[in-house]
C-alpha cells in the first residue's frame, strides 16, 4: 500500500542548484526521486526501513481496519503530501499539518514545509535533502532552552526575597 502511494508519482519541480549536488548514500536527489520504493528502502537505516516495511504490510493494514482504526497516520500523511504536490503544480499554496513525529523523511517530501506538532504548537519544518532518512520530530523540538533571569526583581518564587541591588 505504501509503495503504491509513491509509485505513480511523477516529480517535476525545480530545486535550488545546490540541492542537485547533494547525495544520500551515493545517490543524487534526482536519482532518489526516480528510484522505485523497494530500492530506496534498501538505502535507509535498518530501523527506518523496518518501520516503513511494517507500515506497508497488508496484514497490518487489514488488522487496523478490522479493529476500526482506519488507515495508518503515516499513510494518511503521505497521501496529504501527494495531494500537496499536485496543488503546488497548479500554483496554490498548501499547508500540511501533522502530529506524526515518527514519520521518516522521504525524497518525495523535499522542498515542502510541513508543520509538525511539538505538544504545544505546530512548528514549521522546511524539508531539505540533508534530512532524508531522519524523523520529522527531530526538527521540531518539544522543549525550550531555559534561560534564568537575575535574582530579585522579575525572578522565580525561590529568589523573590533576595535583596535587589
Amino acid at each position: 500500500m505504501f509503495c503504491r502511494c509513491i509509485r505513480g508519482m511523477a516529480i517535476d519541480f525545480e530545486f535550488p542548484p545546490e540541492w542537485k549536488k547533494l547525495t544520500y548514500r551515493g545517490k543524487t536527489l534526482e536519482e532518489l526521486l526516480n528510484m522505485p520504493m523497494d530500492q530506496l528502502l534498501k538505502l535507509l537505516p535498518s530501523r527506518a526501513r523496518r518501520s516503513l516495511i511494517r507500515e506497508s504490510s497488508s496484514d497490518v493494514q487489514s488488522r487496523r481496519l478490522e479493529m476500526g482504526l482506519g488507515e495508518s497516520p503515516r499513510i494518511k500523511l503521505l497521501r496529504k503530501i501527494m495531494k500537496a504536490r499536485e496543488t503546488i503544480k497548479e500554483g496554490k499554496q498548501v499547508k500540511i499539518r501533522t502530529h506524526v513525529r515518527d514519520m521518516i523523511i522521504l525524497p518525495v517530501m523535499v522542498g515542502l514545509t510541513i508543520e509538525v506538532y511539538n505538544g504545544k504548537e505546530f512548528v514549521p519544518v522546511r524539508i531539505t535533502p540533508e534530512m532524508i532518512g531522519h524523523y520529522l520530530g527531530e526538527f521540531a523540538p518539544t522543549t525550550k532552552i531555559v534561560t534564568h533571569g537575575e535574582p530579585g526583581l522579575k525572578a522565580t518564587r525561590s529568589t523573590l526575597f533576595v535583596a535587589a541591588k
